[in-house]
């Protein structure tokens, strides 16, 4: 994909996948998360987990490879024992490592436990990474004098690189504002397109070795919340601005909408997934692409699928109401040069209905 003047600039994904009973996202006391839309109780999965969940992917790991950043507290850790292993002395490696780590962040006190840490988890490039690296062998070297925080800073800290994951979902930090990135890929928190209510299930464990002649009782007894529904999930990508944090890289660009379209149709969150098996895979895409304001399909589910609008089959219904309201937008607004194609693994063989690797294609190309 070519960040020209005539690509579009908005590509928009809407997905509509169906989870069986599971716990994809906790809250703070364990439950499944939920949002109230509509007046109506729904399950929710929040962007924050789901892009967890894509940027640690097999499907990055493979797509991009060498273009991840890493977040994290611990890169003055990693310099500390980077410079240790070279046979620096160890008063040196840490008052090195904690001089470098304090251009990504406010470093830890001295009597910390982790005085090489960061108080805020940092996001960083391997550019960066490796600068870092650099930089403080050069300093135990003593070919480079102390700098000042800003000198080291804008030595170490880049605007633009090849971090796909920075790039698409935009990174703060406070201490070095002018080297934040704006998120290129807005995500929706995912919710469920009907009612939910969120189930108690009451386990217990046996002791393997009681012996018969004792109490009947388990060996432990406990409680875990649930719940089903079909979500759906919206992401906008603003391909003009991924194009300028991947500095013009276009190839890249590209590779990087690959990665997140086939991640976000593959992974889910792997909150309890032992105990659920939540593996699913999503059942309905429709990807819209053009230079039209972006806009949310989530107004066909204000009014919750049910039984009571005469349905029972809530992913085929949540399919059918996504279709209409795109419709209505666009009798209301007009087309605005919007291209659309759609998969539906409810109706392969249905006319227009693409593949995932088509809906890439279509997805990376102008």
């Amino acid at each position: 994909m070519a960040t020209t003047a005539q690509t579009a600039r908005f590509l928009q994904l809407h997905l509509l996948t169906f989870y069986p009973p599971a716990n994809l996202n906790r809250d703070d006391t364990g439950r499944p998360k939920s949002a109230v839309i509509g007046g109506e109780a729904r399950l929710r999965v929040s962007s924050q987990a789901l892009k967890r969940a894509w940027r640690t992917s097999d499907v990055f790991a493979k797509k991009l490879d060498g273009h991840r950043g890493e977040r994290t507290q611990r890169l003055g850790a990693v310099l500390e024992a980077h410079l240790l292993s070279k046979g620096t002395s160890a008063g040196d490696a840490r008052a090195i490592a904690r001089e470098i780590a304090g251009a990504f962040g406010k470093v830890k006190s001295e009597k910390d436990d982790n005085p090489t840490y960061t108080e805020q988890l940092a996001f960083v490039s391997p550019e960066e990474r490796a600068a870092a690296i650099a930089f403080s062998e050069a300093r135990a070297a003593k070919t480079k004098d102390a700098p000042d925080k800003k000198a080291l800073v804008l030595a170490l800290l880049r605007k633009t690189d090849t971090a796909a994951d920075i790039a698409m979902f935009g990174r703060m930090l406070a201490d070095a504002p002018e080297f934040n990135r704006e998120a290129a890929v807005a995500v929706s928190h995912a919710f469920t397109t009907h009612r939910v209510a969120i189930e108690d299930d009451y386990y217990t464990a046996v002791d393997d070795l009681k012996r018969p002649s004792e109490d009947a009782g388990a060996g432990f007894v406990g409680e875990a919340g649930f719940g089903s529904g079909v979500f759906y999930l919206y992401i906008c990508v603003d391909r003009e601005l991924l194009g300028r944090n991947l500095d013009g890289n276009a190839a890249l660009t590209g590779t990087a909408i690959e990665a997140l379209l086939e991640a976000a149709a593959q992974v889910g969150p792997s909150g309890k997934r032992a105990s659920y098996a939540s593996f699913a895979r999503t059942s309905f895409i429709l990807v819209e692409k053009g230079d039209a304001a972006p806009r949310t399909l989530a107004a066909a589910f204000v009014r919750p699928i049910g039984a009571e609008r005469g349905v029972n089959d809530y992913l085929a219904a949540s399919v059918h109401e996504l279709r209409a309201t795109r419709e209505k937008f666009e009798r209301a607004y007009g087309a605005e040069g919007v291209r659309t194609l759609e998969m539906n693994c409810l109706d392969p063989s249905e006319e227009g209905t693409a593949t995932l690797a088509e809906l890439v294609r279509f997805a990376c190309e102008p």
